[in-house]
């Protein structure tokens, strides 16, 4: 996987935006719904990456358990680089992982930050685990 890669990933989810709160060497990848009256909900981060092609990856927000089987599983994910470990991991991205399993990691994080928002706010995204549906393909 690639930096071009990543970001097109990320920012495929509705809502997606990329910011640079830590300098422009680091992404921030947030989701935010839009409110009534123009208004807009804090944002909340479900990755961030340095973009150093020679140091390549990206902290994504697990379930727990799920997060402990992927590390015991996988040399290239740890615990995530100055987030809390229990629910966040650090997936390095030189190659080793399929970028599908890498695509469905980030999918898996932009969903447990959106379950978080509310109702209406996961409605304005279109959210399809709100009906119970399957996740975008």
């Amino acid at each position: 996987m690639n930096v071009a890669t990543l970001r097109r990933i990320c920012l495929g989810f509705p809502g997606a935006f990329e910011d640079y709160p830590f300098g422009p060497d680091t992404a921030v990848f947030k989701v935010r719904a839009a409110v009534a009256g123009g208004a807009r909900h804090e944002a909340k981060m479900f990755a961030l990456s340095a973009l150093d092609p020679d140091d390549f990856a990206v902290s994504l927000k697990c379930e727990p358990a799920l997060a402990e089987q992927l590390r015991s599983a996988h040399p290239e994910i740890t615990g995530a680089w100055h987030l809390n470990k229990r629910h966040w991991n650090g997936v390095r991205l030189d190659g080793a992982l399929p970028d599908a399993m890498v695509r469905d990691m980030v999918e898996d994080s932009y969903d447990l930050v959106v379950a978080t928002l509310s109702r209406r706010q996961q409605e304005q995204l279109g959210w399809a685990r709100l009906a119970g549906g399957q996740t975008r393909p």
